[in-house]
């Protein structure tokens, strides 16, 4: 199976000055921790499970704040008991399977799942090969379109990730991953995202699909609070009654994944 010419794949990937710019995610962290008396007014969960996957290079740590608070909101709420995420690979895809298999087995209800960057990826296929034990999914930044060369992270994942690139990169496998979910599915991505090209992380229109745009660094949408504000009200919809987020200065629609902000 020929191997996609990167070089033709997509966007450009963020300048080497937005990368530097992530610096702001400690800022945004800040922000948010003395700012959680906010989450006081958000809705509820009504303690359905969910897992919550994180970014390339990242680990569990990355992802606390964001399971706390999805804790103290009412949810079930699990890591992705896979350590460091250190790349795609077969052998992961069937792990994960299972651990949402497990999740949804435990509690007797459909799981949502929540990703941040390649976890959101990751999270989608678990949501496609599995969409009757899903209940919904949010990513976070995640590439899930065009070619990786598109994030600032491509270097180091294809040194790390040899033995997979060739059969997760053809023409076939990218355009299966960019497909719309049986199940409701919020892509939330950033002009300011300084690792990954953002029009890598708009999805196509569908029914049950929908962009919703933050002005978070890469490295910040676990903390950052609008990020956070639009995950609680996804995660809070009653099942099966699922309606695009609704707050204008969040949600404006996005522009043409092939069109290039200035």
């Amino acid at each position: 199976m020929p191997r996609l010419d990167p070089s033709t794949a997509g966007p450009a990937a963020p300048t080497l000055w937005a990368a530097r710019r992530e610096w702001r995610a400690a800022l945004e962290l800040a922000n948010s921790a003395v700012r959680t008396r906010d989450i006081a007014g958000w809705p509820v969960g009504d303690g359905h499970p969910v897992i919550v996957l994180p970014g390339f290079l990242a680990g569990p740590e990355s992802t606390v704040f964001l399971r706390t608070h999805l804790r103290r909101l009412g949810y079930r709420v699990h890591d992705w008991r896979q350590g460091r995420n250190l790349g795609a690979s077969p052998e992961l895809a069937e792990r994960l399977e299972d651990l949402l298999l497990e999740i949804h087995d435990r509690y007797g209800r459909r799981v949502s799942l929540v990703g941040w960057s390649a976890g959101g990826v990751y999270a989608r296929e678990m949501a496609r090969a599995l969409p009757d034990y899903t209940r919904c999914v949010v990513t976070l930044g995640s590439p899930f379109r065009h070619h990786p060369v598109s994030t600032r992270a491509w270097a180091m994942y294809r040194v790390m990730n040899r033995h997979n690139i060739d059969l997760m990169f053809t023409e076939e496998a990218l355009a299966l991953r960019a497909q719309p979910l049986q199940v409701p599915t919020t892509s939330i991505w950033s002009r300011t995202d300084g690792i990954v090209a953002w029009e890598c992380c708009v999805a196509d229109p569908a029914p049950l699909t929908e962009n919703v745009e933050v002005g978070a660094t890469h490295l910040g949408y676990g903390h950052q609070l609008d990020t956070l504000r639009i995950i609680a009200d996804r995660l809070a919809q009653p099942e099966g009654a699922w309606r695009p987020w609704a707050d204008e200065a969040a949600a404006d629609e996005a522009p043409p994944a092939d069109h290039r902000a200035v």
